[in-house]
């Protein structure tokens, strides 16, 4: 059972000392005034190192922090960082640096780092709904862990989304829905291993994806205005989402030779993570051997049905000394 503890800015340096002798297993840092300094940063790294290793710790930081020296001391801990993916105005126009937040997600993937994005839509001046959902399929090209909506998740946030001269609200909505399933089906679904591969064959954008998922959500009375919150779900459930949406995508596409390669990596990826998230063993049956299944040669899903043979196998998974394992019975 995860614990949440939460403390005030004054109390946080003094109280990391004190995690493990409290029983916290999982903490966040979401203070912009540590987000933005690299100094203190550090010193906050270095302390959960010193004092709490075993702590789970969501950290908030600003990408201008971001650099090889903090990407290394982060390796001695148990972290996810946090990174808003922010966009400038200027002279009425929005401004995004694609390739200085994909140089920091290069950066921090290199080093093994767990890492997700914070996004919002219609907030700054000159937003408009396709730049949204360009930010979004970039996003989602970095390999991020997970990617937050904060205005999804609060409803006065919700309110900060306004209508502009470039986001109406029909254009707010369907960033809203698009968010949402984003959340559902990305993050909470866990499908970062995947989703890029799985995606491919489709031959469409995230953003076009998780807006059909959107719309799927919304006949399936799980969308945004059903109530429905993802977070609270068990992993296997939104598996059992992903799986029954990743087949209506793959028949419309004429893709359906390719749903059973589909079937057996999301749910031996979907086992996996749910021995690291809650400690669950179980068994999964494959078409084909779990070592083809977790290897590069997966990425491309139609080269791999051509050219790697069919192997059915009951597949045991646990947890090794290593972290989660597997092993063909």
């Amino acid at each position: 059972m995860i614990t949440e503890y939460k403390f005030k800015t004054s109390e946080l340096e003094a109280q990391i000392e004190t995690l493990s002798a409290k029983g916290i297993t999982e903490f966040s840092i979401h203070d912009t005034s540590v987000a933005k300094d690299k100094k203190r940063l550090l010193k906050i790294i270095n302390l959960v190192a010193r004092f709490a290793p075993d702590v789970f710790v969501s950290i908030l930081a600003d990408a201008s922090v971001i650099d090889r020296e903090v990407a290394a001391a982060a390796t001695q801990i148990f972290c996810s960082f946090d990174i808003p993916l922010e966009v400038t105005s200027k002279g009425g126009k929005l401004l995004f640096d694609k390739k200085f937040y994909s140089s920091k997600a290069r950066l921090l993937n290199d080093f093994g780092l767990v890492f997700g994005f914070d996004m919002t839509y219609a907030e700054a001046p000159g937003d408009s709904l396709k730049q949204f959902l360009d930010r979004l399929d970039f996003a989602v090209q970095q390999y991020p862990n997970h990617i937050d909506f904060p205005q999804t998740m609060n409803v006065e946030m919700e309110k900060t989304a306004g209508v502009t001269q470039t986001f109406s609200a029909q254009d707010i909505r369907y960033a809203r829905d698009v968010a949402f399933a984003c959340r559902t089906f990305y993050s909470s679904g866990r499908a970062v291993p995947w989703f890029l591969s799985v995606l491919k064959p489709l031959r469409i954008y995230a953003s076009r994806f998780f807006a059909d998922f959107a719309e799927w959500q919304r006949c399936n009375n799980c969308g945004y205005k059903s109530g429905f919150v993802p977070e609270a779900e068990k992993h296997l459930a939104l598996e059992k989402m992903q799986l029954l949406f990743l087949e209506v995508k793959y028949e419309e596409k004429g893709q359906h030779e390719l749903i059973p390669l589909v079937k057996d990596i999301v749910a031996l990826n979907g086992a996996m993570s749910r021995l690291a998230g809650e400690g669950e063993e179980c068994e999964v049956v494959t078409s084909w051997n779990p070592d083809d299944l977790l290897s590069e040669e997966a990425m491309n899903l139609a080269a791999f049905c051509e050219n790697v043979c069919m192997e059915e196998c009951r597949v045991k998974i646990f947890a090794g000394q290593d972290g989660p394992d597997y092993e063909v019975l």
